[in-house]
């Protein structure tokens, strides 16, 4: 298949998959990994692995970033540049819509019922995701044990941070352990990326402030909101009901969460602050994907910084599950919920080859009916 064609595909697939993908980075990881590995086969489900656990270890949004190495994976830059852009315009397009309303109007459409049901079916997709990438990523008891216990870890409430890079150290520790002889001299450590200063673009505070945003920023949508809220609420710059609409948007529109940047944005400097946002808190995800990429296999060829990544892996797909446990108590709150999250998982089981976005629509349409009731 020629570039252009490659190019084409890539911006077609992940322009369809930021239209639908609902319920945060690990429903999208799921949709990723059956569009990408179940589906098309563009790479092995341990390489898939190998990327989600070196994407957990870098600054930034992991959906988002995962989408830009499936696109270098296919096309090389070209294709991390194409499959980001295409993956974020969705969400951007429809967040700017609402941004707009609430610029005019000054408050949220009522929407809540078209959305009832894509919570419980996007927990199913969720539990698809987390078996298929768990049967390769344990690998042996001792990686069974490490999942175990960072599942344990994240529902207590630890950070899936901190879970992850103390389940990837524990598992270099083990390592050393079970070889007779030292090998630290075939350790290549993990580069630590900054953003340097050849970044200024220009004086636009909004540009800036998302940019350090995005290059600092780890964990879910609420540490997200926990940044904005020193940075803006703190300063002056939005109310703090503002924040809270703009985080309510990106919880409930497709594509990255990262987008309420482009909804705050838009009320600080309308159209030019919405742009500037966007491009500030992605640009960064761009950047470290860029340079992350070409060193993953090599950092696999390491056994020591193989066996970090053996346990990392684990340790996402128990994030995963912690996703999913968390998911069900805010949702599983009524029979209506219970069954559209039952019927779901029935229908990913059964009809594994079935695309992920037909459960989203179908969980949303009957989500709604159910509501009527």
């Amino acid at each position: 298949m020629s570039q252009s064609k490659k190019l084409k595909e890539i911006a077609w697939l992940f322009f369809k998959l930021g239209s639908i993908s609902f319920g945060g980075p690990a429903a999208h990881i799921a949709i990723l990994e059956d569009e990408v590995v179940h589906k098309r086969k563009w790479m092995s489900r341990e390489h898939f692995l190998d990327l989600i656990g070196a994407t957990n270890i870098i600054p930034g949004p992991n959906s988002t970033e995962m989408t830009m190495h499936c696109g270098h994976e296919r096309a090389g830059w070209k294709g991390l540049v194409v499959a980001g852009i295409s993956f974020i315009a969705p969400a951007m397009f429809i967040t700017g819509i609402f941004a707009w309303l609430y610029k005019e109007y000054g408050q949220l459409p009522a929407i809540t019922p078209f959305i009832y049901g894509i919570k419980p079916a996007v927990i199913a997709i969720i539990l698809m995701a987390a078996y298929r990438l768990g049967q390769k990523a344990i690998k042996n008891t001792t990686l069974a044990i490490l999942g175990i216990l960072t599942l344990i870890l994240c529902v207590m409430g630890v950070s899936e941070i901190i879970a992850l890079f103390a389940c990837g150290f524990m598992g270099v520790f083990i390592y050393l352990i079970g070889q007779r002889k030292s090998t630290l001299s075939s350790f290549a450590p993990l580069l630590l990326f900054q953003l340097g200063s050849a970044l200024k673009i220009g004086s636009l505070k909004i540009f800036l402030t998302f940019l350090k945003i995005g290059a600092i920023l780890y964990g879910s949508g609420y540490v997200l909101f926990a940044f904005l809220d020193a940075e803006l609420v703190g300063k002056g710059l939005l109310s703090r009901q503002a924040l809270i609409d703009a985080v309510a948007v990106g919880q409930f529109t497709p594509g990255p969460i990262l987008t309420t940047a482009t909804f705050i944005g838009w009320q600080m400097d309308g159209p030019l602050g919405a742009i500037a946002a966007t491009v500030g808190i992605f640009l960064p995800s761009f950047l470290f994907v860029l340079i992350l990429n070409p060193l993953i296999p090599k950092m696999r060829n390491s056994k020591i910084i193989g066996a970090f990544l053996d346990a990392v892996n684990i340790a996402a797909v128990a994030v995963i599950a912690a996703v999913c446990i968390s998911m069900g108590k805010e949702t599983l709150t009524d029979w209506r919920m219970i069954f559209i999250a039952v019927l779901s998982m029935v229908t990913v089981f059964i009809f594994k080859k079935m695309n992920s976005g037909f459960i989203v629509l179908g969980g949303a349409v009957l989500g709604y009916l159910l509501s009527l009731i």
